[in-house]
This record gives structure tokens, C-alpha cells and sequence, in this order.
């Protein structure tokens, strides 16, 4: 446990420097001040109180930079939840999302405990965009009704309902609510080519607070809509689990788990590219595990590596795990002293924001570019991206690893094959056996690729094809990298049923590890007997010359 756990801060600390904590000091800062109005953004998003994404992004990201695995990463609330947490919400209620968040975090402990860190980057690439850019569009429609300050009850879950009702609601359309927002989309979009330093979306709130509460703009608030927020942490609340809760909440709390590994090694790589570091996945698995339980014990909702946010603090100037703590610090102050004032953001000025957070997380390019791809690849990425939207993304990330799977085992069959050797005397490389030396009575069929249970009925088939049996045959797996169980079950299947008919099996260049280490556990050396068991082709021949010429012994002495 202790080789696996060991966060960054511990190393970073060795050689700290003042002028290193100035930078960590103005980094934090920034990214606190940027983090609030997205903090406050996807808790509403999420179908939850704005104070529950504060307490996220104070709770969770101090957590994750004191003990996280990357030296520079931001962890808090993203746009990424915000479908699976609304989704719990509607279905359990916020006692569901509080416990689903729990159990994510126990299962992300798990997942690092268990090195899991290093196999969360094979998943597959057009599953991750599909999903992705799905959770954007999904984000986006949600957001139309504060856009255009619909009057209209609760937007419904399901896509499609959302749009229908959208549609019967649009002559409810606010002006004002229109006017904020479009406002807001511009300020966030332009701000960037006049400066850097200030986020463009802390711009947009402040000016758009200002124009509402100056001319009492008929607009709806967080204030109206939701009250005061809070100017402190709440009391730690361990929620209670039953056996019939995890049973109900488990493939949520899955979906929060996966999700959060993901974006946060993400993340973490993304940051690792930009100040040439490495960052340790599974101890970063292990503390984004810690930071959610403790999020749901002060009432918050799933938290990981923000990517916008990580990339704001090494742009200005942080280095250190210490920047993160100074990010939550800061928001946790903002709280304390400003928390009253949050309560003025116009509705519209946060769904501007968001709209914009979704364009950004859309990565159109990379979808067009997979869509343009592999039909295989396109497969995956139309497949996961349709039931992101229209159905579920824990239904989405199931289904799409599923089909990814068996798309990638079609192409594996495709590169494996069997066939019966034929040799010519120009086909041989002078280090090979002549041709003339492969006698009479021997069959050699030769394997490519990997003998696992979608390829091993082409060996079965080709087997098929062997009218007179001969009275040794000798299988070449040179090229055969792994085998599975089916694949020895095959082996031992053909050694059964040539044995009946006095046919000797030899195995060749059994080079492979795996399959040598595969052939010795389900005894298959044993019954074939390891001296038909050879290194090379050149050995096996010489073997089956024995056998030939013990069998013509025999049959003299008959």
C-alpha cells in the first residue's frame, strides 16, 4: 500500500522555494476566482443546490492536491457529471447522489489499490469522444430554458421530451434573459484576445450582476431560484448504506467511478505534457477515491481533474500541489465573505457559461476526424455518442466497451489463420530444411496469430479439409503470440481425435511464454508427450523421422 500511495506533495516539498510559493500563491488564486461561477454552474446543472458544488470544489480539491499523484492538478466539479448526477437525482433523489458518490469513491480506492491506474488508458479512443461529445450536447439542451428564460417547470430528463417541451414553452421566451445570456456567450468567447489574466466568465458574471441589479432586470436569479447560499461548510454527515441500496445504486456509482478515472488521468497527462512531469496514477486513482467520499459526507456531488481549470493553474505559473490547496483556500473565503453576493447571478449568465464549457468539451475535430476513421471506430463512436443522448451514459460507456471489444476480437480472427504448409524448393531460405527432407506420412500445418476462441474454429475447419490422415502431423506456432482456453481445448480436441486414427501430433517452435506457460497448466504436454514438443521446425522433422521409422519397425516385427 505504501508503494502504491505516495503523493506529490511529499516530493515537491523537499526543494520548495519562496519565489515557487509566490507563483503557487497567484496561481491558486486564479484558479479559485475561475473555479466559483463553474463550481456553481454544474451543481445547478446537475439538478442540485449551487452551495453543493462549492463545497465540492473546497472539499475535494484540497484533498486531491494534498494527496493526489500529479504535482499541478485542480480536482472539483466538472461538466463531465453533470448527466450522470442529474440523472440520480430525478431517479433517487440527493440522498442517492450522496451515497452513489460515497460508493464511486470506495470504488476508486479500490481501483488504485488494485494498479489500475496504468489500464485506464486503454480505453478505447472513439468510446471516450463519443461520450464525451454527447455529455456536450446533452449539457447544451439543458441550458435552453435559462438561455431564453423559458417560464416552464422542471426540464425533463429525456432528450427528446426536453425539445418537445422546449417547444410548447417558446412562447414564454424572456428578452431580457436572452439578451443576458447571448451577452455572456460573447464576453466568454472574445474576452480571451483581450487578456488572459481574468477569466472571461468572471467578466461576464460580474457585469451582467451589475446590469440586472442596477435596472431590476425581470430576470431569474440563484437567489430567486434557490435562496441564499450558504457561508459555511456544513456538518459531516456519513450516509447510511443498506445491502438494497448498493444493489440500486451500484451501476451509478460505477459509471461516477469510471467517469472520474478517466477525466482525471486525462488530466494528469494533459498536465504532464505541459511541465515535462509524471504523475503517479494509481495514488492519484487512491486520493480522487478519498476526496469523493469525504465530498459526500459535507453533502457534495462527484468531484475529479478538472483539465480547464489544471491548465489555468500551470499557465500561471503553478507547479506544485500547493496551488491546489491555495485554489480551495480561496474559494473557501469567497464563501465566507461573498457567498451573499453569488446569490445575484442571473440564471442566464451561468447558461452561457455552460453552453460554452459544452462547446469546449464537444471536441467536434477529434469526432469528425474518428467519424472519418474505421467503420470500426465509427462503429463505437456513433453508437456510444446515440445512447449518451438518448439513453443513458452508464448504458453508453457499457454497451460501447462491449461492441468495442468485439469489433477489436473481428479483427484479431481477421489477422489469425491456419493452413497446411506447402513447401517449394524457392520458397525456403537457404537456412531452412530442403523440401526432400519433409518425408512422406507428414503433414505440417502452420498457425498465424492468436489461437483464442474467436479465431480457433478457423483451426477446427482447416483440420476438416485433411481427407487421409498422415502418420504425423506437425503444427507450427512460431507465430502464435497468446493462447487462450478454447484455443487448448482445440489442441486437445485434434490430439483426441487423430490419436484414434495411430496419428502422432508434434508441436513446433513453441517460442511464446504464454503459450508455453498455457500448454504446461492444462497438462497438454503430458498427454502429447514433451519430446513432440519441439524448438524448431528442423527438430520437429527429425522427431517425426523417429516416429516414421519406429512405426516401420513395428510394422517388420509384425
Amino acid at each position: 500500500m505504501i508503494s502504491l500511495f505516495k503523493p506529490k506533495l511529499t516530493d515537491t516539498l523537499k526543494n520548495y522555494s519562496r519565489d515557487q510559493f509566490f507563483k503557487d500563491v497567484i496561481a491558486g488564486g486564479i484558479v479559485g476566482i475561475v473555479a466559483l461561477p463553474l463550481a456553481i454552474a454544474f451543481a445547478i446543472a446537475s439538478g442540485v443546490s449551487p452551495e453543493k458544488g462549492i463545497f465540492t470544489a473546497i472539499i475535494a480539491g484540497f484533498i486531491i492536491s494534498v494527496l493526489g499523484g500529479s504535482r499541478v492538478q485542480i480536482g472539483g466539479p466538472t461538466g463531465a457529471f453533470i448527466v450522470v448526477v442529474y440523472g440520480i437525482v430525478q431517479q433517487f433523489g440527493v440522498n442517492g447522489l450522496v451515497i452513489a458518490t460515497f460508493m464511486a469513491g470506495v470504488l476508486l480506492i479500490i481501483m488504485g489499490i488494485a494498479k489500475l491506474g496504468n489500464t485506464i488508458k486503454y480505453i478505447p479512443y472513439p468510446l471516450i469522444i463519443g461520450f464525451t461529445t454527447g455529455i456536450a450536447v446533452i449539457i447544451f439542451s439543458s441550458e435552453v430554458k435559462d438561455l431564453l428564460g423559458l417560464k416552464m417547470g422542471s426540464v425533463p430528463a429525456d432528450f427528446i421530451s426536453k425539445w418537445i417541451a422546449y417547444g410548447r414553452h417558446l412562447s414564454s421566451v424572456n428578452i431580457y434573459a436572452v439578451f443576458i445570456g447571448f451577452f455572456t456567450l460573447l464576453v466568454v468567447l472574445l474576452w480571451p484576445k483581450v487578456t488572459k489574466k481574468v477569466p472571461g466568465s468572471l467578466i461576464a458574471i460580474v457585469i451582467s450582476t451589475l446590469v440586472v441589479w442596477f435596472f431590476q432586470l425581470p430576470v431569474e436569479t440563484i437567489g430567486s431560484r434557490f435562496g441564499a447560499i450558504p457561508s459555511s461548510l456544513p456538518q459531516p454527515v456519513i450516509p447510511g448504506v443498506s445491502l438494497a441500496t448498493i444493489q440500486q445504486l451500484i451501476r451509478p456509482a460505477f459509471t461516477i467511478a469510471l467517469l472520474g478515472s478517466i477525466e482525471s488521468l486525462l488530466s494528469a497527462v494533459v498536465a504532464d505534457g505541459m511541465i515535462g512531469g509524471n504523475h503517479r496514477s494509481n495514488t492519484e486513482l487512491i486520493a480522487q477515491g478519498l476526496a469523493n467520499i469525504c465530498s459526500s459526507i459535507f453533502g457534495g456531488i462527484p468531484a475529479t481533474g478538472a483539465i480547464a481549470r489544471t491548465a489555468t493553474n500551470v499557465k500561471n505559473g503553478g507547479r506544485t500541489p500547493i496551488a491546489g490547496i491555495i485554489h480551495a483556500i480561496t474559494l473557501l473565503i469567497i464563501m465566507f465573505f461573498a457567498g451573499k453576493w453569488a446569490a445575484l447571478i442571473p440564471m442566464a449568465t451561468l447558461a452561457g457559461i455552460l453552453i460554452v464549457v459544452a462547446w469546449n468539451m464537444s471536441e467536434l475535430e477529434n469526432f469528425i476526424d474518428v467519424f472519418k476513421g474505421s467503420k470500426s471506430d465509427a462503429a463505437v463512436l456513433i453508437t456510444t455518442f446515440g445512447l449518451t443522448v438518448l439513453v443513458d451514459l452508464t448504458v453508453a460507456i457499457e454497451i460501447g466497451m462491449i461492441l468495442a471489444a468485439f469489433l477489436f476480437m473481428r479483427k484479431m480472427m481477421q489477422t489469425s489463420s491456419v493452413q497446411q504448409a506447402i513447401f517449394q524448393a524457392d520458397q525456403l531460405p537457404d537456412r531452412e530444411l530442403n523440401p526432400q527432407n519433409i518425408p512422406i506420412g507428414v503433414d505440417v500445418f502452420e498457425i498465424n496469430g492468436p489461437l483464442f476462441f474467436g479465431a480457433a474454429y478457423k483451426f477446427k475447419d482447416a483440420m476438416k479439409v485433411v481427407e487421409k490422415p498422415a502418420r504425423v502431423l506437425i503444427i507450427r506456432m512460431g507465430n502464435v503470440p497468446v493462447i487462450d482456453a478454447t484455443g487448448i481445448r482445440v489442441l486437445k480436441d485434434v490430439h483426441k481425435e487423430i490419436k484414434k486414427k495411430g496419428t502422432k501430433l508434434i508441436l513446433a517452435e513453441v517460442n511464446s511464454v504464454q503459450v508455453m506457460g498455457e500448454l504446461k497448466k492444462a497438462r497438454l504436454l503430458f498427454q502429447i508427450g514433451k519430446g513432440n514438443i519441439r524448438d524448431t521446425f528442423e527438430n520437429a522433422l527429425k522427431r517425426a523421422n523417429e516416429i516414421l521409422s519406429e512405426a516401420a519397425i513395428y510394422q517388420i516385427r509384425k
